[in-house]
């Protein structure tokens, strides 16, 4: 059984919610304040995180961003319908996927399944699989860790963030379109359109730095743009 936390001061949503979501296989562990629910992800184990964008003491923009210090499990965020921003915000600093209030359970746990089964996926590759760590003047991956490395320092990115840029970097100097990335990524945002992928480039760029290496190429997508490496050679 999964087991999720949902933090929300809507205690009857919670309650509702959790005994909707059990008929899944997904147990719903409520904390009614952020630090609450901070305090029991830090001493349990969770598949994923449901998070009211609306809450007191910070709002989930802030709580999200302190699950992303040190958590990569799937984070959807609960927001106003139809208040774009909100989405839009929400996957800039690290949430996974978004469901507008007043939803429907069915839908909220549609996006549960997709999403923690991706990260299982990826969590789940055995030492054994054959893909190849990538390095270049000053980053290196190491896809069966999951790990970014910039100028030396671990850089910490999101499933999605991480999945974006290796699908670049294999493919140095290739144009992939914003549909591609979108296709490739099999995300269940694309509802937002093409807007997600500007999204999480941002979010690259901004964590990759000093290092530019995804260029836009106008009217044709986004390209990683630095020369591959002999491992030899990493910048330490």
């Amino acid at each position: 059984m999964s087991s999720v936390l949902l933090i929300d001061d809507d205690g009857k949503l919670a309650e509702a919610l959790g005994e909707y979501c059990v008929r899944f296989g997904i147990r719903i562990e409520p904390a009614l304040t952020p630090g609450a629910g901070l305090a029991k992800l830090a001493r349990e184990h969770f598949d994923a995180v449901i998070l009211d964008v609306m809450l007191p003491e910070m709002d989930g923009f802030e709580v999200c961003r302190r699950i992303r210090q040190t958590h990569d499990l799937p984070i959807i965020m609960l927001t106003a319908r139809g208040d774009v921003t909100d989405r839009i915000v929400g996957l800039e600093i690290g949430a996974d996927d978004y469901v507008p209030k007043p939803f429907d359970p069915r839908e909220l746990v549609a996006r549960l399944q997709v999403n923690i089964k991706r990260h299982e996926k990826i969590s789940s590759l055995s030492p054994s699989t054959e893909v190849s760590d990538l390095y270049f003047e000053g980053l290196s991956l190491h896809p069966l860790q999951r790990e970014t490395r910039v100028n030396g320092h671990s850089v910490e990115l999101t499933t999605k963030e991480f999945s974006l840029l290796q699908l670049l970097a294999e493919s140095p100097g290739r144009a992939f379109s914003r549909d591609e990335i979108l296709a490739e990524l099999k995300g269940t945002e694309n509802e937002l359109f093409t807007r997600s992928v500007d999204i999480l480039v941002s979010r690259l760029r901004a964590k990759l730095k000093p290092l530019q290496p995804i260029r836009t190429l106008h009217g044709a997508g986004y390209a990683f743009v630095l020369n591959r490496i002999d491992p030899s050679e990493e910048t330490t």
